[in-house]
């Protein structure tokens, strides 16, 4: 999508040579607190139903989080790529009413396989980890 290339582009800028001196100062920790406040404002429009500040306060979230991908990368710890091929396959795994065989045709039913998934992939991470 050419708007969320055009975020990334501009998230790029700030942080180069010539960019901002601040958002050039920052480091992954550093956005910490950002992300959280951010998120709480979300969470603030929504119990609102302010549907103008809940765009605004989802473009801040967003930009915070392509931030701190951009300087991810420019660390070498991963890129957006990955990032955002992790998620689509964890979606995938986790909604296995949707792209497998189980069945749901409740939000319960569907809230259940999902913990159920969660529960099986965090004991295979618990025992490759081990």
């Amino acid at each position: 999508m050419k708007e969320f290339d055009e975020l990334i582009r501009i998230a790029k800028k700030l942080r180069a040579p010539g960019g901002c001196p601040w958002d050039r100062s920052r480091r992954l920790e550093d956005l910490k607190e950002d992300l959280l406040e951010e998120a709480e404002e979300v969470g603030q429009a929504l119990d609102n139903k302010d549907d103008e500040n809940l765009r605004e306060e989802l473009g801040d979230l967003i930009f915070n989080i392509v931030l701190a991908v951009v300087i991810a990368e420019e660390e070498g710890r991963f890129e957006f790529k990955d990032v955002l091929s992790d998620i689509a396959e964890k979606i995938i795994r986790r909604h296995t009413w949707v792209f497998g065989d189980d069945k749901a045709s409740t939000p319960e039913e569907a809230l259940k396989i999902w913990a159920e998934n969660k529960k099986k992939e965090d004991a295979k991470k618990r025992q490759t980890n081990s």
